[in-house]
């Protein structure tokens, strides 16, 4: 145990030591705080994004949820990548071209104050009280089934909670209320290394324990016995139904990376518009990595524990534990709250960024020095923590496992948020009452509809959460359009560009998606029952002739895509060359 914890903490401060090096002059005027300077490159985006997003609620969750059910929550990560191409082709260079800090900035621009007002409220409700406490409660459950801590400290169970919560919080939030945004964005860059490197180690143990000492065997197991658990096509009785794909899920992924501030926070801080689109689009490579990295640990340990682990959040951190060697525990620890920080330390300088710029600035000092904002920001995150601390613990009475109660509760603010901001870019003449009536909508209905008819009148509701976020996505772009109609603006809006960085696009970003996309393809047809999910056998007939011709389309796609994209590029190129001669021919007139 001292072993484990000396090599923790020694990894730990490694990272926290080069994360200070890296950005101890980047803190010093709020740019440099809430945007690293506006300097990030791509490999420390992508690699920010990846630890953001993959934190112990993944590791912990998707696990559990493969591990009760199959392979279908696999698709809240692969299909992001569409989520993903959107964000770096269409949404990143708006916001780029803008300069914005935050999305709420955005939108007040684009409607009033009072539309960036009530998005900052969704955003903080939805981080106090889902986001913030599921990370710190996952992390903390992982510890405790590693290192045994009631028994270590002769404690309850709900002490313990309560204990890990506060010490792996109060250690995160140094990070993100004294460090900034660019030492958030180093340490998970160095962080994610290491999260992937036992990732990989934990499936491969798994499957050398499963198979007796071989690890072709295990995999040969998995695929042969209760291959159903390996299966990606989620049926009408899975959490999510292989049909929601092409509904709310497609919106729910369009937040999360296009919208919601703690993730495009790392984008907004890009060195120029091509290092933030390869920066995005790298992290799509590495969602495709998830299934293997943060699910089949949890198809393994139904193999070796059977499936009467109650809750079944507890199926990673078994299999770490009696799996992983001793030496190698220390290291693992580290990662695991280094994963646990990353997404705390994000959301915490997300929501401290907001609160200084869309709520103190905006609505109570217009002219706030830098070190006001900063100020102001730190105390706002140590508030924001504590409430957190306190709301983290709570999370141990979720009846379904942590993933099913997050996802739902996210449904409160993400599709208004995704809604508003897309109606918001594709229209001229929608007023701000028609996203203002579309929020307040949203709130309520979604309530009524998941929670409230069967809690108020016995009513039940048997379609899918992620259906029902669909639906009323189009309820709600209609009531704005309508409201467009009846009360059009007098102007209509135009988007005026003010890029602080160089906006040339990645030459090589549409044929990249390309790829990224097929790949997409690619792990519902490995993972499904023509795939590894094949009941009488490893995989069926027509698995190879699926993937023969999905590699067919995609080089043909490649190729074209390629071709187009680089004429287009060269005519960009030759644009701003000319609008920089036409720009020095003016000013020479002037002088």
């Amino acid at each position: 145990m001292l072993f484990t914890l000396l090599s923790c903490v020694f990894f730990m401060a490694l990272v926290g030591w080069i994360s200070y090096q890296k950005s101890k002059n980047s803190v010093n005027d709020s740019d440099g705080y809430f945007l690293a300077g506006r300097g990030l490159t791509g490999g420390f985006i992508a690699g920010s994004l990846l630890l953001t997003n993959l934190s112990a609620e993944q590791l912990i969750g998707l696990n559990g949820q493969a591990y009760r059910a199959n392979l279908s929550n696999m698709a809240w990560e692969v299909t992001a990548a569409l989520a993903i191409v959107i964000c770096a082709l269409i949404l990143l260079p708006r916001y780029l071209g803008g300069a914005f800090t935050t999305l709420p900035e955005f939108l007040s621009t684009r409607f009033d104050e009072g539309v960036r007002r009530y998005t900052v409220i969704l955003f903080m409700l939805g981080y106090v009280f889902v986001t913030i406490p599921s990370v710190l409660y996952s992390g903390a459950l992982a510890i405790l089934r590693l290192f045994d801590v009631p028994t270590l400290l002769s404690i309850s169970m709900e002490q313990s909670v309560w204990l890990v919560i506060w010490v792996v919080g109060i250690i995160g939030a140094i990070y993100a209320i004294f460090g900034g945004l660019k030492a958030v964005a180093i340490s998970d860059t160095l962080n994610g290394i290491g999260l992937i490197v036992i990732g990989l180690i934990v499936p491969i143990l798994g499957f050398i324990a499963l198979g007796n000492g071989s690890v072709m065997e295990g995999m040969k197991t998995i695929t042969l016995v209760h291959s159903d658990k390996l299966n990606a096509i989620g049926s009408s009785t899975d959490s999510v139904p292989f049909g929601t794909i092409f509904t709310g899920m497609i919106l729910m992924n369009m937040f999360y990376w296009g919208t919601n501030q703690y993730v495009i926070q790392r984008t907004l801080g890009a060195k120029n518009l091509a290092e933030g689109q390869k920066g995005v689009i790298y992290s799509g490579f590495y969602k495709l990595t998830v299934p293997f990295l943060m699910m089949i640990p949890g198809v393994i340990a139904f193999h070796l524990y059977g499936g009467d682990m109650n809750p079944v959040d507890l199926a990673y951190p078994t299999i770490v534990a009696n799996l992983l060697p001793t030496f190698m525990s220390g290291v693992f620890l580290a990662v695991l709250l280094g994963a646990v920080f990353s997404s705390f330390n994000s959301l915490l300088n997300s929501a401290s960024t907001m609160f200084a710029l869309d709520i103190y600035k905006a609505g109570f000092n217009k002219h706030a020095t830098d070190r006001q904002l900063i100020t102001i920001s730190k105390y706002f995150g140590s508030i924001l923590a504590l409430i957190s601390f306190f709301i983290a613990p709570m999370l141990m009475n979720a009846p379904d496992g942590l993933w099913d109660l997050i996802r739902r509760f996210t449904g409160f603010f993400n599709i208004p948020i995704i809604a508003i901001v897309l109606v918001g870019i594709m229209s001229k003449r929608i007023p701000a009452l028609g996203a203002k009536i579309a929020i307040i909508f949203h709130v309520v209905t979604y309530y009524m509809l998941v929670w409230g008819l069967g809690q108020l009148f016995d009513i039940t509701i048997t379609m899918n959460f992620i259906h029902i976020s669909a639906i009323l996505f189009v309820i709600e772009v209609g009531i704005m359009m309508v409201v467009g109609k009846i009360r059009p603006l007098e102007k209509p809006y135009q988007f005026k560009p003010n890029p602080k960085v160089d906006m040339v696009p990645w030459k090589y970003a549409v044929p990249v998606t390309v790829i990224l996309l097929s790949l997409v393809v690619g792990m519902y047809i490995l993972f499904s029952p023509i795939g590894v999910a094949y009941s009488e056998g490893i995989v069926s007939q027509w698995f190879w002739p699926a993937v023969i011709v999905l590699a067919s389309v995609t080089v043909t796609l490649y190729m074209k895509a390629l071709k187009s994209w680089n004429k287009k590029y060269a005519d960009f190129l030759e644009n701003r060359h000319n609008q920089n001669l036409n720009a020095m021919k003016r000013e020479k007139k002037i002088i």
